[in-house]
C-alpha cells in the first residue's frame, strides 16, 4: 500500500503531443535530486502542444501518474507540470534605481524587485514566470550577489515568459480534472535547458533545439538567462505521418520503421537494405505487405527533415544567433533520438550541434535517459532550485524602464561575445 508523500517529494509531469510521463524525486542529503519513480502513457488528447480531448489527457495523465506513484511507493498530491504550446514568448524587462554610493541593502533589492514586478507587462497574455536573473551596479551587468556592494546605481534584467492563456488554463484544467494539484506551469524550454545545458553554456550563450512530436521550440540562451524563443509547428510526427503516407503503412508501423531503419544521412549501402512495410490492411488480414529499400525511407525523412530544419535555421537568424556565440546548438526532444541527425543538422546549419540529454539525476531509469525526457527531468531541476518569482510579491508603482522588443537582448549577446 502506498504511503502518503514525504516533505520534499518533486512530481514532474510532462504532458507532450505523443506522450505524458510523470516522474517522483527528492532531495537527497547532499541536495543530489534522488528519482523514486517514473511513468509513461501514449498521449491521445494533445494536438501540437495544444489540449485538443481534455478527458483523453486527464486519463493519460492519471496512468502516467499512478504508475509512477507505484513504482515510488507513495502517493503524491501535487505536481510541477510543462507547457509546450506555441504562443509562448521571452522577453526582458529591465529597471534601475539610484542608490547615490552607499552600500546595497536588503531593503534595497526588495525593493527593486517589487518595481520589476509592476515593471511587467504582458500584453495581454498569462505570465509563466518572472524572474531576476543578473543584477547591475553602476552598468556593469553579470552581477549575481549585489549585497554589500557599494553602487550609485542598481538595476536588475527580469526575465519573463509568457503564454496564450486559453490553452494554459485548459492544460491546468486536465491536471485538476485527475484530482492533483498544480505547484506551477513551467514553460518547457526554461526547464529543459536546466536538464540539458551546462551553466557555462548559458553564459556564453546556446541554441536549444527542443524537437517534439508536433512541435519545435528554438531558444536562445545568454548571459546566463533564456533571451529569446520561437516555436515551428512541425515536428518528429510529421516525419512519421509522411513514412505512413509515402508507403501506406499505419503509423504505429511507421514509426518502428524510423525509429529502427530510419536515418538523417544516407550511405550507398541503403540501396541494397530492404524493409519489410505492412499494409493499412493487414489489420483486417487482408493485403500483402510491400518490400522497400532503406534508401526510400531515408529520402522521405530528409524531405521533412530537410524543411524543419530549414525552419530552424530561419529562426536562430531571426533571434540573432550569429557570430562567436552563434555557434553552438543543442537538439533534444523525442526527434533528436533520429539516428544521426546531430551530424545532419550540424553540416546543415553550420554549427556545433550536439544531442542533449538529462543528466545529473541520481537513478534514472535508462528507458528515461534520452532526450525525449530531457523537459521532464528539467522540471525535476526547476522544481529542486525554488526560483524567487515576482509574481509572489506585493508591488508598489514606481517609476521604471522598460526597453521595447528585444533591445536588452542584443545587448545581452553581445556582451555574451566579449566573454560577457
Amino acid at each position: 500500500m502506498a504511503k502518503v508523500a514525504p516533505e520534499g517529494l518533486i512530481t514532474a509531469l510532462d504532458i507532450g503531443s505523443s506522450k505524458v510521463s510523470a516522474m517522483i524525486a527528492q532531495k537527497g542529503d547532499g541536495g543530489e535530486l534522488i528519482v523514486l519513480g517514473t511513468g509513461q502513457r501514449e498521449s491521445r488528447g494533445v494536438k501540437r502542444g495544444y489540449i485538443a480531448d481534455a478527458d483523453a489527457t486527464e486519463a493519460a495523465v492519471r496512468e502516467a501518474v499512478e504508475q509512477a506513484e507505484r513504482i515510488a511507493g507513495v502517493n503524491i498530491q501535487n505536481v510541477w507540470v510543462s507547457f509546450s504550446a506555441g504562443g509562448l514568448v521571452s522577453d526582458v524587462a529591465s529597471i534601475e534605481f539610484e542608490l547615490g554610493g552607499h552600500r546595497v541593502e536588503q531593503s534595497d533589492i526588495d525593493a527593486l524587485l517589487h518595481a520589476g514586478r509592476e515593471s511587467i507587462d504582458p500584453a495581454g497574455r498569462m505570465v509563466l514566470h518572472a524572474q531576476p536573473a543578473l543584477y547591475t551596479l553602476d552598468g556593469l551587468t553579470g552581477v549575481k550577489k549585489p549585497l554589500g556592494l557599494h553602487a550609485d546605481r542598481l538595476g536588475v534584467h527580469i526575465h519573463v515568459v509568457a503564454a496564450d492563456g486559453s490553452p494554459v488554463r485548459n492544460l491546468g484544467l486536465c491536471v485538476a480534472n485527475a484530482h492533483l494539484e498544480v505547484k506551477s506551469i513551467i514553460a518547457a524550454p526554461v526547464a529543459t535547458g536546466m536538464a540539458c545545458l551546462s551553466d557555462e553554456e548559458r553564459e556564453l550563450g546556446v541554441a536549444l533545439v527542443e524537437m517534439g512530436a508536433g512541435i519545435t521550440n528554438v531558444s536562445l540562451f545568454a548571459g546566463g538567462m533564456l533571451v529569446g524563443l520561437t516555436s515551428i509547428p512541425f515536428g518528429a510526427q510529421d516525419i512519421t505521418d509522411d513514412i505512413a503516407s509515402a508507403f501506406g503503412t499505419s503509423r504505429a508501423q511507421a514509426e518502428r520503421m524510423k525509429c529502427f531503419y530510419g536515418s538523417a544521412n544516407a550511405s550507398p549501402r541503403d540501396n541494397h537494405d530492404m524493409i519489410d512495410v505492412a499494409p493499412l490492411s493487414a489489420e483486417d488480414g487482408q493485403g500483402d505487405g510491400t518490400r522497400i529499400t532503406r534508401a526510400q525511407l531515408i529520402a522521405v525523412i530528409r524531405q521533412r527533415l530537410d524543411h524543419l530544419i530549414g525552419e530552424v535555421q530561419k529562426a536562430l537568424t531571426e533571434l540573432k544567433f550569429s557570430g562567436p556565440v552563434g555557434r553552438q546548438v543543442v537538439l533534444t526532444g523525442g526527434g533528436a533520438e533520429l539516428k544521426g541527425v546531430a551530424d545532419y543538422a550540424q553540416q546543415a546549419l553550420g554549427r556545433s550541434v550536439r544531442v542533449g540529454r538529462p543528466r545529473g539525476l541520481t537513478a534514472l531509469p535508462e528507458a528515461h535517459s534520452g532526450p525525449a525526457f530531457a523537459t521532464l527531468a528539467g522540471l525535476a531541476f526547476y522544481a529542486a532550485s525554488d526560483p524567487v518569482d515576482l509574481r509572489s510579491l506585493a508591488g508598489k508603482h514606481q517609476t521604471v524602464h522598460r526597453p521595447k522588443g528585444f533591445g536588452v537582448i542584443r545587448r545581452l549577446i553581445a556582451m555574451a561575445r566579449a566573454n560577457y
